[in-house]
């Protein structure tokens, strides 16, 4: 097979390929169990022959290879410049839940149950739903998490503004800071 042959299959599989994951959605992409990712392993043996044909030689393979990560370094730096490209490859954030209402629908269409939505958020430091001012999971199928101001953790700052602020309070008071 000549090798500009193997540089356009190559690019059509990618491309392919890049489409049936964007439409297969961010569950693939983030939240895999055990049946997303036979269904991964089996696509990339199912679309070799598509892309290295009969050339099943060293330089064939590496010139695939070589092909596959040229095209994806490009389309990368192509969606850091154009929005429109990168909205369309990755798609935008969907939102499960706000101020601690769960969208039923948002879930059921990324494919996600609330047992792995509830992981998700435990593991981001919200023991409930009630917690949670905002939930999203991200086009590439992380799932970031906002707290409700009064769930969030006090950082040192935070406490150090509020011994400030009690401080001036009583010094205002007339009955500054006990000292020892």
């Amino acid at each position: 097979m000549p090798p500009a042959e193997k540089v356009i299959r190559t690019v059509a599989v990618y491309l392919g390929i890049l489409i049936v994951i964007r439409i297969a959605g961010k569950r693939l992409m983030g939240q895999m169990n055990s049946q997303d990712l036979v269904v991964v392993l089996l696509l990339s043996n199912v679309v070799q022959n598509a892309i290295i044909g009969e050339d099943n030689s060293l330089v064939g393979g590496l010139l695939g290879a070589a092909v596959l990560v040229l095209v994806n370094a490009g389309l990368d730096r192509l969606t850091l410049r154009i929005p429109w490209l990168a909205w369309l490859l990755d798609g935008r954030p969907t939102v499960v839940v706000t101020d601690g209402l769960l969208d039923d629908r948002a879930l059921l269409h990324l494919g996600m149950t609330p047992e792995e939505l509830d992981n998700a958020i435990q593991a981001q430091g919200a023991d409930s739903l009630s917690q949670v001012r905002r939930v999203a999971v991200e086009p590439g199928g992380s799932v970031t998490v906002e707290l409700q101001p009064d769930a969030r953790t006090a950082t040192i700052g935070d406490l150090r503004r509020a011994v400030e602020a009690l401080t001036a309070r009583l010094e205002a008071q007339g009955s500054g800071p006990a000292r020892g």
